[in-house]
Order: C-alpha cells, then sequence, then structure tokens
C-alpha cells in the first residue's frame, strides 16, 4: 500500500507561482500545504471541516 499522496494545485494559486495551496483529500483526511514548501508544514483536517471551509468560502468569494 502506498503512502504517497496525490497533491492537487488550487485552481485559484497564481499563475507565477508565488501564491498556490496544493490539497491531497482522501476519504478520512485532507491534507494542505504550501507549493512552494513541499516539506514544510502542512495542515490536515477532517472532510466535514473541509466541506465547511469550501462552503464558507464558496458564499464569501468576491464580497
Amino acid at each position: 500500500m502506498s503512502t504517497e499522496l496525490a497533491w492537487f494545485k488550487s485552481s485559484y494559486s497564481g499563475t507565477e507561482g508565488s501564491v498556490c495551496v496544493e490539497v491531497a483529500a482522501l476519504s478520512h483526511a485532507v491534507h494542505i500545504r504550501d507549493s512552494k514548501r513541499k516539506d514544510g508544514p502542512r495542515i490536515t483536517i477532517g472532510p466535514h471541516a473541509w466541506e465547511t471551509f469550501i462552503t464558507y468560502a464558496a458564499t464569501t468569494a468576491g464580497a
């Protein structure tokens, strides 16, 4: 069983690479990191917290 995470860059990340967020989503956890610091700190949250955050971000975007 592989423990390697599949990271995906946010579609809202800047094109110059200076403000990029990457996410690796699993069924039991969502890992978030700064793409410039792949070996740097990460935050891991539960799927419910991620869904709550995404819903909040979508409703407040551009507000």
